[in-house]
């Protein structure tokens, strides 16, 4: 039998058809989020932000382990704060929310607007990044050198007024942690520049599963004001690149602006090195576009809100007791297992209904291990087990697995375990295959993505770092092609050959590809 034809996925569009509403559609009917009301702000329902809490935990526990501390600063932050940085605002100011007024009155017409007599003495802007209103506080907090290392971090919401949005990858407002670190030596800030780096480049592997080549940005793709900006960057199943985290190593600009100085061991005033560095809910998007079939969601399990669904077949009868009493005894037992360093999360879904309506309904959603359960299994000590990473069998029906309730209970935790390699191991073949090692030639470059135009894949190749005008003639020749830089691999080989956008010869390596 024919694969292809016996299978009826669950969503109406595939992502071979049309990879951008594919992607809506797996957030609609995965429950992960819908629109506000407000243009580009989303509401974030529970099984969307139960994954931004995995993230968010196991990410909190990394940072912390680093001796990072968790604090909070305003919401709004004064103009005046923006002014001292000019390259910085530059940045941003495009995306900036501003705050004139702190009050509302009537119109006469039974609608309200700003109160002329309440306008603030200084404009607020609302955050878009927190450089300026922590480099206050550092100042502050740092006078002498043994105040050093200042390591912090806070979990927040930024707004940066998109024009083009679109759900968890780019939205006016967002969730995300933001470090900010000082330092005595440009040495110390690089340290912890990379040391942030590498930790999101294990957790978005180990945890989201998600395959990413870590490197330094160029030049013109770097944090407005930063010395050096380096990003982990994931390939997406239509090719396209996501920036999925970036670290900053600031250098003594933004310190002088904020007037962070300390005391040196020889009692002269020195300017601090610092540093920032941030993840967002865009994970979630790189998690959706990584793993996502054309069932639905697939959520690796370390981040999954539940890892466990188990699924009574109801009937409205009185053996239903005997059988909710068979499924809670399989909950309890499951909860005291241990998978991937924490204990199972497991759902008893006993809401009324088709246990089949429930069973995609939580495909969609990509729980790792669902399980159905009727009263001959209950009767007989079984259980049937769907893996959501191997949904169909090969006849094109559903790959449900019958085992006995020890078997499985003895198996879980390393079914859990296996899911979250096979996704990392799926996703990075699939990244490799798609990156072209062969293209030598502006023309050949141009051939790639135009012969490729809805799943490009990346072009890795030489690159001689150019600056002043020939930088501004590749960033023309870029926007030209709709391409971006990524970024330079922390692990490439020595490169070889000629830089392909100047013909100088290659210093280092660089990918090339379309990006959201």
């Amino acid at each position: 039998m024919n694969q292809q034809t016996a299978i009826r996925h669950a969503l109406s569009v595939t992502r071979k058809a049309d990879f951008a509403a594919w992607y809506q559609e797996v957030i609609g009917e995965a429950e992960m989020a819908e629109e506000s009301g407000v243009r580009g702000c989303m509401v974030i329902r529970p099984w969307g932000y139960g994954i931004w809490e995995r993230i968010q935990a196991r990410m909190d526990a990394r940072i912390k382990a680093a001796g990072v501390e968790n604090c909070y600063f305003p919401l709004f932050i004064p103009l005046s704060y923006f002014a001292r940085e000019a390259e910085h605002v530059e940045g941003f100011a495009k995306e900036m929310a501003v705050v004139t007024h702190h009050r509302l009155i009537g119109d006469g017409k039974g609608g309200l607007v700003p109160d002329p007599e309440a306008r603030l003495e200084e404009p607020l802007i609302v955050r878009p990044t927190s450089e300026t209103v922590i480099g206050a506080a550092m100042a502050r907090w740092v006078q002498s050198w043994r105040d050093l290392p200042l390591l912090t971090n806070q979990w927040a919401n930024v707004v940066r007024w998109e024009m083009r949005t679109r759900m968890f990858l780019r939205t006016s407002e967002f969730l995300w942690q933001e470090g900010h670190t000082a330092h005595a030596t440009r040495e110390d800030a690089m340290t912890e520049t990379l040391r942030a780096l590498e930790m999101y480049r294990s957790f978005a592997e180990e945890v989201l599963a998600m395959p990413v080549i870590a490197g330094e940005k160029p030049e013109n793709e770097r944090f407005p004001g930063a010395v050096a900006t380096y990003s982990i960057e994931a390939m997406m199943q239509d090719g396209k690149a996501l920036q999925a985290g970036t670290s900053h190593y600031l250098g003594t600009g933004f310190a002088e602006a904020s007037g962070i100085r300390y005391q040196d061991r020889e009692g002269q005033q020195a300017l601090c090195h610092t540093t920032s560095w941030g993840t967002s809910t865009r994970m979630i998007g790189g998690v959706i576009m990584t793993h996502g079939d054309d069932d639905g969601l697939r959520v690796p399990p370390a981040i999954a809100p539940q890892q466990v669904v188990i699924l009574p077949m109801l009937r409205d009868t009185p053996e239903d007791e005997a059988l909710l009493a068979y499924c809670e005894a399989l909950r309890a037992a499951l909860t005291k297992q241990q998978a991937l360093g924490e204990p199972v999360r497991v759902l008893l879904d006993k809401r009324p209904g088709k246990a089949t309506a429930k069973r995609w309904g939580w495909v969609k959603k990509g729980v790792p291990l669902i399980l159905e359960i009727g009263g001959r299994d209950a009767a007989g000590g079984q259980v049937s087990v769907l893996r959501r990473d191997r949904l169909w069998r090969e006849d094109g029906k559903v790959n449900f697995t019958a085992m006995s309730r020890e078997a499985f209970l003895d198996s879980a935790a390393s079914e859990l375990a296996d899911i979250q390699t096979s996704l990392h191991r799926e996703a990075t073949q699939r990244r490799d295959a798609a990156i072209r090692r062969d293209v030598t030639s502006l023309a050949g470059l141009e051939a790639m993505f135009a012969e490729h135009e809805r799943h490009p894949g990346w072009a890795e190749i030489g690159w001689a770092r150019p600056a002043g005008a020939a930088l501004d003639a590749v960033i023309e020749t870029l926007k030209r092609l709709k391409l971006t830089i990524r970024n330079t691999p922390m692990d490439a080989p020595e490169p070889r050959g000629s830089c392909l956008f100047t013909g100088a010869p290659a210093v280092e390596t660089i990918y090339v590809a379309r990006a959201y």
